[in-house]
């Protein structure tokens, strides 16, 4: 058959990009790709990137109050939004730039527009034109999910709000206890929002270690925000002064703003997915195998649209792989395997391998840890400590999971995954001679198991 392209990619995030500008710069193949939104996808425009500068605006007032503590006259004024939204929103145009004429350069064509899969090797864009493909790649990431189940939930916002506010809220609410809600909770509180955030579980950041959950949570309670958990949202109304929230534990406040940030699901909803034969997860996520490729064998995907591991560098590693896989002749399997990952809390919490609770499962294990409080505030007299948490096998004396909530932990967690990924033992770490003085250099010096198990 005489197709259009040799690959068509459907999404234009991290993932579909980079696979379609490797496929047709390094492997000269003919590529399309089509994104309905803005070039870049969720990393670029709604999420780590808007977000981690919305968190180093965020980290400012507390900068300045520290300042002041260590001498210098600072006077700490009002965080003017509007102006710093307007820079934001410059700033991710320039970037969107860069993606589209990346593309360009290579030579893959762009269709700024919606396309949906009609069979295994066909799409329908959204004005009616179809076109051909020898192997179609889904790189569609995935959408904020807000539960049905609270009457006037449509009241709220999602993360995909956030970056377009009118004016920042004077009280806001955030539901939910993942690392987006999270995040934004402390980044809301820094700008000098008055943050609420109910959980519904009985410790935020489910699935994280849990010495490391409890410690963050106590860091933000102390920072000034509003925590509750076993809470959660049973209706929302609007009023003269807001919203005005019921909760399930009986409370009830009013807001200017209900953010729902309740996690996200696979965006595959209206793509003809099942239609064209390809396999969907309990999620919605799209089935795939090692080396991304569906149920149907033209058709593979890669990032969050699959819900492996929901992270942008993945999703790049997973368009690499593809492209050596299905271009080049060169079989890689995504690699899944110890991926380091950052919350950016405040304090940040870097976590690379297994929580304590994992490996206590697995085999058995020693627990180094220590908890502290860091020089810099210490001189100031804050009571804000720092964690540092290695995970040892008993048998092999290997790493098996590297844990830090502190300032700076994405920053020191990348480090620190190198060795783990390395196969780095609990005694390679101890030859390693300390950085003096860092908080840092707790991470060679523990000594004593403080759990054996």
């Amino acid at each position: 058959m005489n197709f259009d392209f040799d690959l068509f990619v459907i999404g234009g995030g991290s993932g579909g990009v980079r696979a379609a500008r490797l496929a047709a710069a390094e492997a000269g193949a003919r590529v399309g790709l089509a994104e309905e939104d803005r070039m870049g996808g969720t990393c670029v425009i709604r999420g780590c990137v808007p977000k981690k500068l919305m968190v180093f605006a965020s980290e400012y007032r507390a900068a300045m109050a520290e300042a002041r503590d260590y001498g210098w006259q600072v006077d700490i004024g009002r965080f003017d939004w509007p102006a710093f939204r307007d820079r934001l929103h410059a700033e991710l145009s320039r970037l969107e730039g860069l993606y589209r004429a990346n593309l360009l350069k290579a030579g893959v064509e762009i269709f700024d527009q919606r396309a949906t899969l009609v069979d295994p090797h066909t799409v329908r864009l959204a004005d009616g034109e179809t076109r051909t493909a020898r192997h179609i790649l889904v790189a569609t990431g995935g959408r904020p999910f807000v539960p049905e189940t609270a009457p006037g939930a449509e009241l709220g916002i999602t993360s995909n709000d956030v970056f377009h506010l009118d004016a920042l809220p004077r009280r806001l609410l955030i539901v939910g206890g993942g690392y987006i809600a999270c995040e934004f909770a402390c980044i809301f509180n820094g700008l000098g929002t008055e943050v609420t955030q109910f959980y519904r579980g009985a410790q935020i950041l489910r699935g994280f270690d849990g010495e490391a959950r409890g410690h963050i949570a106590e860091e933000m309670r102390a920072q000034g925000v509003d925590l509750h958990v076993g809470a959660d949202v049973d209706r929302l109304e609007r009023v003269a002064e807001g919203i005005r929230v019921h909760a399930t534990d009986g409370r009830e406040d009013v807001f200017d703003q209900v953010l729902f940030a309740t996690g996200r699901v696979p965006n595959t909803s209206g793509l003809g997915l099942e239609e064209a034969g390809v396999k969907l997860g309990r999620r919605g996520e799209v089935v795939v195998d090692a080396y991304s490729q569906t149920s149907v064998p033209s058709i593979f995907a890669v990032g969050d649209v699959t819900n492996r591991v929901n992270l942008t560098p993945v999703a790049i590693r997973e368009a690499v792989a593809f492209v050596e896989t299905v271009f080049k002749g060169n079989p890689i399997p995504a690699d899944h395997d110890l991926v380091p990952s950052a919350v950016f809390t405040q304090p940040e919490y870097g976590a690379v391998g297994l929580t304590e609770e994992e490996a206590a499962e697995r085999e058995p294990i020693e627990v180094y840890c220590a908890a502290f409080r860091p020089m810099r505030t210490q001189f100031i007299d804050r009571p804000s400590r720092v964690l540092f948490k290695l995970i040892v096998s008993r048998e092999t004396r290997r790493i098996l999971g590297c844990h830090i909530v502190a300032d700076g932990a994405g920053e020191l967690i990348q480090l620190a995954g190198v060795a783990v990924k390395m196969g780095a033992t609990k005694e390679d770490f101890d030859r390693t001679v300390a950085v003096h003085p860092t908080m840092a250099e707790e991470i060679v010096l523990m000594k004593t198991p403080v759990r054996v198990l």
